[in-house]
């Protein structure tokens, strides 16, 4: 393989003079053999580096440096999340829509595995009408004018227990580290994911302003 121990042996041996040594050189190989690891650990070492200077092929700490880098702490490796999961949330939340209805659902379909609710109240197509789409608890909405651009979201929480008696993100009343920014999100620790999880997918998506009311329900 082009850079391994055996490939830059031959490389060295190939521009000694052929007339200076026999074929079979035990000691010139040994010698020879020494410096070709040198060699080759560079050779690793710039083939890694180069691929820690693209998102699709890097690893490692690099990976958690680059999400930094781009989310802060709104996105870090799951625990015991492989790279290439890891890479993959990090291109999808790069090129990630925004500011849409569509990547409201998205982006909490992708967190919690369930596909949230959205009900536009100035929107025909959630509200319906009179004998086409809407019946009292069977179908359709109060619809309002008076709320363009705005919407009512329920979000669900992911199937599963989580961790009792442990705070989420910003919670200053328990949690990981000293203080409300030191906090970490279970979702970030564990892959578990919190309200404050979700409230801040929410904000981060659409305006502030562009949201009417929120329930976390499960």
């Amino acid at each position: 393989m082009t850079g391994d121990l055996a490939d830059m042996l031959a490389r060295l041996r190939a521009v000694l003079p052929a007339r200076f040594f026999p074929d079979s050189a035990p000691v010139l190989d040994g010698l020879l053999t020494g410096l070709s690891w040198g060699w080759s650990c560079l050779y690793g070492l710039l083939e890694y580096a180069g691929k820690q200077t693209r998102i699709a092929t890097a690893t490692d700490v690099w990976l958690d440096m680059i999400a930094c880098d781009f989310f802060g702490r709104r996105l870090s490796r799951h625990s015991r999340e492989a790279d290439a999961e890891f890479s993959m949330r990090i291109r999808r939340e790069l090129l990630r829509e925004r500011g849409t209805r569509a990547a409201l659902i998205s982006v909490l379909t992708d967190l919690t595995g369930r596909t949230p609710t959205v009900f536009e109240p100035a929107c025909a197509a959630d509200t319906g009408g009179w004998g086409l789409a809407l019946g009292y608890g069977m179908a359709g909405g109060w619809g309002s004018l008076s709320l363009p651009f705005q919407c009512f979201v329920t979000a669900y929480r992911p199937h599963g227990t989580g961790i009792s008696s442990v705070s989420g993100w910003g919670d200053v009343s328990g949690g990981y580290g000293i203080g409300a920014t030191e906090y970490a999100s279970l979702a970030m620790v564990t892959g578990q994911v919190t309200d404050m999880d979700i409230n801040v997918a929410i904000a981060d998506t659409l305006p502030v302003a562009a949201i009417a009311w929120t329930r976390i329900t499960n």
